[in-house]
């Protein structure tokens, strides 16, 4: 390839080119990524090849053997990442001279808290949004510990996330307690006796489903009572599980109540199978000065 252009200068031309393949690799190809840029296949096919060209790199391999990332792009893409929340951090710096709330809010939250009855996360947004009507909100539903990454990288200003460690480098405001408790569908045999403390002992007989992501130790020892035979990388899984009637697992019971109103789920012997777990808003340690993390946070506080 030619001498790399880009590393002497970077244009406007650039930025976009390094747009395109940002959602090329988040998308995971040309193919996917056309709905999202809106332009067509052989508009990013030919993009792809400028910026390969200006950089002196090769960063993906398509064909019939479909789309994959080289190491060198891997590395280029994480440095993209980088880029952009620079960028966006330098917008913010400067809107902060002006002392106004412009820019963008990025937030990354656990799944499934939407359902919780205090809405400590929307209310604190829809106050910030009343006082700042040009920002913009940008939410991302991540597992908790590339919420804690993007954080600490810059990609993301604010995170909600479970409390299972401590990081030195981020701050924690505590947010909710949630509880959780152990649930069965109504197409399974436990279903009818659940109430009885007699259940307790034939509750390790059925099949349970656990949370493949990580948990505090006190959660996992909830765990090693049941008979763990299928796993689940989110709460949505679990519950997809639990409706089979095969499975019986744990639920946080504000996600589980839509159900359990229904009368399609149940709690087993609740006050003997149940945990809590405690949630936190984390954001970085000694991060340039962000007046709109700053507004949103004492609205959450407030709350």
């Amino acid at each position: 390839m030619p001498n790399p252009l880009i590393l002497n200068r970077l244009s406007d031309i650039d930025l976009r080119l390094l747009r395109i393949y940002k959602t090329v690799v988040e998308a995971g190809g040309f193919a996917a990524a056309e709905v999202e840029l809106n332009i067509s296949r052989a508009a990013i096919s030919m993009a792809m090849s400028d910026l390969e060209t200006r950089l002196g790199l090769r960063l993906c391999q398509r064909g019939r053997a479909g789309f994959s990332v080289t190491e060198s792009g891997q590395r280029v893409y994480e440095a993209i990442l980088q880029l952009f929340a620079s960028i966006e951090g330098f917008r913010t710096q400067v809107n902060a001279l002006h002392d106004q709330l412009k820019g963008d809010l990025n937030i990354g939250i656990a799944d499934n808290l939407v359902t919780l009855p205090h809405m400590k996360i929307t209310d604190a947004l829809r106050q910030l949004k009343l006082k700042a009507t040009d920002i913009g909100i940008n939410i991302s539903m991540m597992a908790p510990n590339e919420i804690e990454k993007a954080v600490l990288d810059g990609r993301l200003h604010i995170g909600a996330i479970p409390r299972l460690r401590k990081i030195a480098e981020l701050e924690y405001i505590p947010l909710y307690e949630e509880e959780s408790q152990l649930y069965c569908s109504y197409h399974h045999p436990l279903f009818d006796n659940t109430k009885h403390l007699d259940i307790i002992p034939l509750v390790k007989n059925h099949d349970a489903v656990a949370p493949a992501y990580a948990q505090t130790p006190a959660t996992k020892s909830q765990y090693q009572a049941l008979k763990t035979t299928s796993t689940a990388t989110d709460r949505e899984g679990v519950a997809f599980l639990i409706m089979t009637g095969c499975f019986i697992g744990y639920l946080p019971t504000h996600y589980a109540e839509q159900w359990v109103q229904r009368r399609e789920m149940t709690a087993i012997c609740s006050e003997h199978f149940n945990f809590t777990t405690d949630y936190a808003v984390i954001h970085k340690k000694n991060a340039p000065t962000n007046f709109l993390v700053d507004a949103w946070i004492k609205e959450l506080i407030k709350i």
